[in-house]
């Protein structure tokens, strides 16, 4: 079974846009998967949600999401010292590799671009779209 660690704007295009082929993740079904994400990675997305319909929808879709709460410690991963990341994308990652996630999806080809289809700490970093097309 795949453990999907979902990245900001994942659940932030999700809720965005309804009709959006992302919603595809939340149809996966739990026998192949399970989604995860963060408190600190919904809170990146709700901030940049404008209109009360579209912060509901990241609400329906976070229930059917599970939460992880407790983050690892860069320190704790000398693998990753090549990893070159914003400050604020690493506590995505090592949320994910706290979850024991298998996937890290994610749309940011600015900083994670360049990890598509590489394992980070034992996850393998994918977009979206790669991830739903296999």
């Amino acid at each position: 079974m795949d453990r999907l660690f979902l990245d900001a704007n994942v659940l932030f295009s999700a809720a965005y846009r309804p009709r959006s082929k992302l919603r595809e993740f939340w149809e996966i079904p739990v026998e192949r998967a399970v989604l995860l994400s963060s408190p600190y990675v919904v809170g990146e997305a709700r901030r940049n949600l404008a209109e009360a319909s579209q912060i509901r929808e990241l609400e329906k879709l976070v229930e059917a999401t599970s939460l992880v709460r407790q983050s690892a410690h860069r320190s704790d991963h000398p693998e990753l010292a090549h990893v070159k990341l914003p400050e604020k994308d690493w506590p995505v990652l090592l949320m994910a590799i706290s979850a024991n996630a298998s996937h890290l999806i994610t749309s940011d080809r600015k900083h994670f671009g360049p990890y598509y289809g590489e394992y980070l700490g034992g996850i393998l970093i994918l977009s979206p779209s790669a991830y739903l097309a296999g």
